[in-house]
């Protein structure tokens, strides 16, 4: 083993419970390869997840892609940080340009897809893309996020429906 993977390995367990001591370990594994796209992936998830800095979190993001296009573990991340930050439409060339890459988990970014439409309260076109992440779903463990993206979405349309129901109802007169 590598000393690097050691270093990232120490990162990954750390985070997100220990902050310090994941920025430590990271620190030393981008000392032995400034172009790791793992290191890359995690420094732009502490940047987005924690300090809500998206347009650090995107540099990051874009820095790992730019070194490897098939580094698979940074676009769920980077499509949530696009997400977060309302770059819907850059969002959405990813997603395009994600589902083509051989041995990504298709399902994992049907679902950010199913999200990125949640988040422009098209919430039809969020479920039709539920049921393409269901589709291509291999693990049980995706199959437990899909059900709950797809519960937030239906509760999100009926909440609507009620919305619409009480302002159709009718009037009452005034004495």
């Amino acid at each position: 083993m590598k000393t690097i993977d050691k270093y990232l390995f120490q990162a990954l367990d750390n985070y997100p419970y220990s902050l310090e001591e994941t920025i430590e370990s990271l620190d030393y594994a981008f000392s032995y390869d400034a172009k790791n796209t793992m290191v890359l992936c995690l420094y732009g998830r502490i940047q987005a997840e924690q300090l809500m800095n998206y347009e650090e979190a995107k540099l990051y993001f874009q820095e790992a892609l730019a070194i490897n296009i098939h580094a698979l573990e940074v676009y769920p991340y980077y499509l949530q940080t696009l997400i977060l930050n309302e770059d819907y439409d850059e969002a959405l060339k990813l997603i395009d340009f994600a589902l083509t890459i051989k041995g990504i988990n298709k399902s994992d970014i049907y679902v950010k897809k199913a999200i990125l439409f949640e988040a422009r309260q098209e919430f039809k076109k969020a479920l039709e893309e539920i049921k393409n992440a269901k589709l291509y779903s291999l693990q049980f463990t995706y199959e437990c996020n899909i059900s709950e993206v797809e519960k937030r979405i239906e509760g999100k349309i009926s909440l609507l429906k009620k919305k619409k129901k009480t302002k159709k109802g009718p009037k009452k007169k005034l004495k």
